[in-house]
């Protein structure tokens, strides 16, 4: 069977042209190895660089000292430590130190029953205690509702602070030698004011006794009770150490 010349078919693809563009991928496959090493140098030399910084990079500065000014103790303090607690061993036989009585705590306290119609109370009242303790006051609010005073559960009707520590003792020191002496016709504090367990309790009619009070700041005089209360177990041993402090109590005649 004849062919024509001018109509040729198509020469068969032999085995040998796969194998040409089968090498073709293996050429761009040899590349991208080449070009992935470049990222891959970039990164490295960042790190290079870093391991020379901490080399170059500053001390760290050095810890600087501080110095804590210590305080003295307040006087009345110092003074219940070397004087009042060694003659109190001595008077009631105590076996330890630890047994002597001593003040733990001072409670203000300020009833503010006009807080009901006067919001401005609410506002002095505190702020004098502040002056008088030198630590902030907190206000006091009903647990019950009276409907006799009218009164609801939850209501502001009082403000009181506690000191313990070195403020206790500076208030101690000022309410003993310059508030009670201060005040007009004083003839000494009532000795039957213990509660049983050695805790006294002092009630000021005005706080204007104390010298911190502005006098322009009072809207109105308000008196204050003052609790101190003590470690002492009976009121012969509370009573005895307050009147080594100085508290001055009325004469027995008088009481």
């Amino acid at each position: 069977m004849t062919t024509d010349t001018n109509n040729e078919p198509a020469p068969e693809p032999t085995a040998e042209e796969p194998k040409a563009a089968s090498e073709k991928p293996k050429r761009s496959s040899a590349k991208a190895p080449a070009r992935a090493k470049k990222p891959a140098a970039a990164k490295a030399a960042p790190t290079a660089a870093s391991t020379k910084t901490p080399a170059t990079a500053a001390a760290p500065p050095k810890r600087v000292k501080r110095t804590v000014e210590v305080r003295p103790l307040p006087r009345l303090m110092a003074r219940y430590r070397d004087e009042i607690r060694g003659q109190l061993i001595n008077e009631f036989g105590y076996t330890s130190m630890m047994q002597a009585p001593q003040v733990t705590r001072v409670v203000l306290n300020i009833g503010l029953g006009e807080a009901l119609t006067n919001a401005r109370a609410l506002e002095v009242a505190p702020a004098h205690l502040g002056v008088i303790s030198g630590q902030k006051a907190v206000i006091t609010k009903a647990r019950l509702s009276i409907a006799g005073f009218k009164v609801r559960e939850g209501q502001a009707i009082g403000t009181m602070v506690t000191m313990r520590g070195r403020r206790m003792y500076e208030f101690l020191d000022r309410l003993i030698s310059v508030a009670l002496p201060r005040i007009r016709d004083f003839r000494g504090v009532p000795r039957t004011s213990f509660d049983g367990n050695g805790n006294f309790s002092l009630g000021l009619r005005e706080q204007l006794v104390f010298p911190e009070i502005d006098y322009d700041s009072v809207d109105r005089v308000r008196g204050l009770q003052v609790v101190i209360v003590t470690s002492a177990r009976t009121d012969p041993e509370g009573f005895r150490l307050l009147e080594l402090m100085g508290m001055p109590f009325a004469r027995a005649e008088a009481a």
